[in-house]
């Protein structure tokens, strides 16, 4: 069975092969391992290959992590899954980037915890924007699912507002999740919509970063425009249910 280390060797290849393969620099995108419901050892495996960026998808677990791992230095925590109102002053104390804002009212939370976590409070491994503020990305839910998060399409302009309206919140891009499928060039439509709403409020000067693409679909993501690809399975094996 390959190591986590060759596994990340192998993932970062096909970051590469799919940059070139659309005329992009590889160097422009990021990859984070999603390291839920994974081992405080296997993190550390990646950390010592060279991975820095982690998501995680559960604030607990979030949490716990990051207090066990706060020897790491350079350590990024990515806040990647649903994100409830009651839980965004954990988040605050932690994380690096919150990729799933979807409402004015959680965007407002974020703001109001952030000012209430002084930088020296916060652990060690909560980097941030070099001015201090949060990073955060409005998750759009493209697919119009009923049972994911993330705004409607047509609701975005006024998340993107709300989080530029907060001073200590950095706006960075879009978010995504596509509908699952076994075929992952279905999802290529998906990426290409959420790059449609990206060129419809500002485009890339106002909104750098889209993260989308996960351990099937990376290859279509990349070659949409990805700059940030969420990859787990790929790296740390399949999960224990």
């Amino acid at each position: 069975m390959p190591s986590i280390a060759e596994n990340l060797a192998q993932v970062q290849n096909r970051i590469w092969q799919a940059a070139q393969r659309a005329g992009r620099d590889a160097r422009e995108v990021r990859l984070v391992a999603v390291s839920k419901r994974k081992s405080i050892a296997e993190i550390r495996e990646a950390y010592a290959a060279g991975q820095r960026d982690f998501g995680e998808n559960y604030v607990q677990e979030l949490i716990g992590k990051a207090e066990q791992l706060t020897d790491l230095p350079g350590l990024r925590w990515h806040m990647i899954g649903h994100l409830q109102r009651n839980k965004a002053r954990h988040v605050a104390q932690v994380a690096s980037a919150v990729h799933t804002v979807g409402a004015p009212a959680l965007a407002l939370e974020l703001e109001r915890r952030a000012v209430d976590v002084p930088a020296e409070r916060r652990l060690p491994t909560a980097g941030r924007a070099l001015d201090g503020r949060l990073t955060v990305l409005v998750e759009v839910n493209v697919g119009g699912e009923a049972q994911k998060s993330g705004c409607a399409p047509p609701a975005l302009g006024e998340v993107l507002d709300a989080v530029e309206a907060c001073s200590h919140l950095r706006l960075a891009g879009l978010m995504t999740v596509p509908p699952f499928t076994d075929e992952p060039a279905d999802s290529q439509r998906y990426f290409e919509q959420l790059v449609a709403e990206r060129e419809r409020h500002g485009g890339a000067l106002r909104l750098p970063e889209l993260s989308m693409g996960m351990t099937l679909d990376l290859e279509y993501a990349v070659a949409a425009g990805a700059t940030i690809v969420r990859v787990g399975t790929a790296i740390f094996g399949e999960r224990t249910p």
